[in-house]
């Protein structure tokens, strides 16, 4: 018995060593535990004892066998070679991709594989020209991103809006999530409410789907230019808040809270549509027809392959795909085992090998919910409308003022990103009139007349499939703090 209880205090103190990877741990666990190992224990003939492992048993293991980054620029002519290996988890996928979607890279294809506890994975990108990665410093920011090891919450982290969400990782703002009923004129009663208030907004993401909205704004005191700090000025905004985005709609609850998790911005914005259960059948008949009539090219298709659910996913091809479905597909609590993402000409397809985190396949109902998810997933972010860039100098109240010349001239904002680089305002909106039908040009060029600061660029509905360039001034400043001071360049 001495023996047996010194055995399993090695594997507490250094479980890396003692069995280095999972399913060698659990075959010694099994050991240990079975009736003839500890056939001379008296006191131990009627149940199983288990040895106590670690909970920084992935830590060690990760110091021991460290990820892998490979970067690959011979093998394939139009593209570099991402090449990723390391211990599996859960959301491992949807970190690796995650972070090449921040560095603005392009995923054309990829290969994946996850079984057995090990992440083996292959991915075709480009920049947004659509060229190889030459340059070595972001080959380097690339290796180091992907090895998983940095401190993702350093100073300079911290300081960059959209990256993550909640008040701790963002010192200088405070993140405020809202979710409600859309309409038109919504954005300009939100900002009316924060100028107020005596705050101003230094970034925001606007997302609307299936007349659901959800936003994520970093707003600061406008007497301290800091985060909002008095608890009772944070209730009062919250309360007058939710009110404007309840609407008129009482079959469902509108939410405006300060943000407290750790999450980054779009993952946040696919979840809290997620929760608001965007993606239930609860629209009109006539709705569905129409987004069917905006939105004909998307395709998800669900079947079993021996112990998988096979999810095959085409669509027009764009930016930031990948994530969207990998987002989903996590934040469903689904592993992804193996999955092959290649173009075919201007669409882009999808196929991955799924399970649930116990093991199971999907059954009919879950088929359906996943189906549905997908779909609202690939639309939220296939803005329709007329895309129009502001760029001027900042001041106080001017999104209000930006937002009420828009309401005021009969434009809904579909989608927008609102951000603040040095002492300008770069935002874009993506503008529909009050009904959800394409924008009069000449009545656009009207307002940009009597606002010399918009600047009107005509960008066909990414719903309808140009693979545009995503160099949103949004995305630019979630960006590091050096990359924002090397000026303007945001413009497309």
């Amino acid at each position: 018995m001495r023996c047996c209880l010194t055995l399993v205090k090695v594997v507490a103190v250094c479980p890396g060593i003692v069995c280095k990877r999972r399913g060698e741990r659990r075959e010694f666990v099994n050991m240990l535990a079975s009736p003839m190992s500890l056939s001379n224990a008296p006191t131990m003939t009627s149940s199983r004892s288990w040895p106590y492992f670690d909970p920084e048993y992935d830590t060690m293991s990760s110091i021991i066998d460290p990820p892998k980054v490979m970067i690959d620029n011979d093998s394939e002519k139009n593209a570099t070679l991402v090449k990723v290996s390391s211990q599996n988890k859960h959301g491992t996928l949807l970190e690796v991709v995650q972070e090449l979607m921040d560095m603005d890279l392009t995923i054309s294809k990829a290969y994946i594989t996850s079984d057995g506890g090990w992440f083996m994975d292959v991915f075709h990108v480009t920049d947004q020209k659509g060229l190889k990665i030459r340059d070595e410093k972001l080959i380097g920011n690339i290796q180091k991103a992907l090895s998983l090891q940095k401190k993702k919450w350093t100073a300079e982290f911290q300081k960059c809006p959209g990256r993550s969400v909640g008040t701790q990782t963002i010192s200088e703002h405070t993140a405020i999530e809202l979710t409600g009923t859309d309409r038109p004129g919504l954005l300009s009663e939100v900002t009316a409410v924060l100028a107020e208030m005596s705050c101003r907004v230094n970034a925001a993401e606007v997302w609307t789907h299936n007349r659901r909205v959800a936003c994520v704004m970093y707003v600061t005191d406008e007497d301290t230019l800091g985060p909002i700090e008095n608890v009772r000025k944070l209730e009062r905004i919250l309360e007058k808040l939710n009110p404007i985005m309840q609407g008129c709609d009482d079959e469902k609850v509108a939410r405006s809270v300060v943000a407290e998790s750790f999450t980054h911005v779009e993952r946040r914005l696919h979840q809290l549509m997620l929760a608001d259960h965007d993606s239930d059948p609860s629209v009109s008949q006539s709705q569905i027809s129409s987004r069917k009539q905006k939105n004909p090219n998307i395709t998800v298709e669900i079947g079993s392959e021996k112990n998988y659910s096979v999810v095959k996913v085409q669509c027009l091809d764009r930016p930031k795909l990948l994530f969207d479905t990998v987002c989903t597909l996590t934040d469903l609590k689904y592993v992804v085992s193996h999955a092959t993402i290649y173009p075919s000409g201007s669409y882009a397809v999808q196929e991955y090998h799924i399970r649930s985190m116990d093991g199971r396949t999907l059954d009919d109902p879950a088929k359906a919910k996943v189906k549905r998810c997908l779909e609202a997933a690939i639309e939220r972010r296939s803005s329709e409308g007329l895309r129009l860039y502001l760029c001027t100098t900042d001041r106080p109240g001017l999104l209000t003022e930006v937002t009420r010349t828009f309401r005021e001239n009969g434009l809904s904002v579909t989608r927008a990103e609102v951000s603040t680089q040095g002492d300008k305002a770069v935002n874009t909106f993506y503008v529909t009139d009050v009904n959800g039908l394409p924008v009069d040009l000449k009545k656009v060029e009207a307002i940009r007349k009597e606002n010399p600061f918009l600047e009107v660029h005509a960008v066909p509905a990414a719903s309808e499939g140009a693979r545009v360039l995503d160099a949103s001034p949004f995305s630019k400043f979630i960006k590091s703090s050096e990359r924002l001071l090397q000026g303007l360049g945001w413009r497309v």
